[in-house]
């Protein structure tokens, strides 16, 4: 296969599942089984490439950072808030990530260790969505100090590959009484400072890597266009079918393919 055309699918599972709540670091590394490419060798282009999905972001929600921009300038009580929230949220991601990154490194060439966690994650979001009801919290701004610094440590679950990252944020906050529109957002927003870290941090650990590196920028800029594209559909999507159907259905597709990732890991 094609380094370009590999470029091409990987972004496309990047900009599919960075926001859903079913873990694209994850499907990234399934991905890299199925296909029999080496994972070693394209490890920074899947850090590099989720800069496009959170591009995506960006585009889409370009009015409410304006806004909360000029309301910064304005001291405005409900734009500080929201960046607080942002980034009491991001703290404790950055320091356990930091500490544990050789761990979180050794987790991510184990793809059965994917498998089950989204088995469990998804037996998770089940959980949460029978037993949250009547949420009180609408509106970024309006999550409490607390309940923000709790958000911020259950997102830390998703260092295990398979967790997914949106998906912990999500169900962290719809367990503190958000409600789903916001949890869902509240992920999209949280995924800029944490990623944009992430993707800083390895390009800093592995800078040799990267220049002497078999893959190079123009299948890395595919990757990155891909991510951004795809995920712009998949993020209008993603708050359609959340607001009329729940996370459910994210549910039982993380169940039914961590299931079928173990059935055929266990028999290759």
């Amino acid at each position: 296969m094609s380094e370009t055309l590999v470029a091409i699918l990987l972004g496309i599972v990047e900009g599919i599942t960075e926001f859903l709540p079913v873990s694209s670091t994850g499907h990234l590394i399934l991905a890299s089984e199925l296909m029999g490419y080496d994972s070693a060798t394209w490890g920074m282009f899947n850090v590099v490439i989720q800069l496009g999905a959170i591009l995506a972001v960006v585009v889409l929600y370009w009015r409410t950072f304006w806004a909360v921009a000029e309301g910064l300038i304005k001291l405005n009580p409900v734009s500080i808030r929201f960046v607080r929230n942002l980034l009491i949220a991001f703290i404790p991601a950055a320091v356990i990530g930091l500490a544990l990154h050789k761990h979180i490194e050794a987790l991510l060439g184990e793809p059965m260790v994917v498998a089950w966690a989204l088995v469990i994650g998804g037996i998770a979001i089940l959980v949460v969505e029978r037993l949250v009801k009547n949420p009180t919290i609408h509106g970024i701004a309006e999550i409490p100090l607390v309940r923000t610094i709790g958000i911020g440590f259950i997102q830390c679950i998703a260092m295990i590959p398979g967790v997914s990252r949106s998906g912990a944020t999500i169900m962290g906050a719809l367990s503190l009484g958000v409600e789903r529109r916001t949890a869902a957002e509240f992920s999209f927003f949280l995924a800029i400072p944490t990623m944009l870290g992430a993707t800083v941090l390895e390009l800093a650990k592995n800078h040799d890597a990267i220049v002497s590196a078999r893959v190079g920028w123009d299948e890395i800029a595919i990757g990155f266009v891909t991510a951004f594209i795809v995920a712009i559909v998949v993020i209008k999507a993603f708050v359609g079918i959340v607001s009329k159907h729940g996370f459910a259905p994210f549910a039982w597709y993380r169940i039914a393919a961590g299931i079928a990732a173990i059935a055929w890991l266990s028999l290759r």
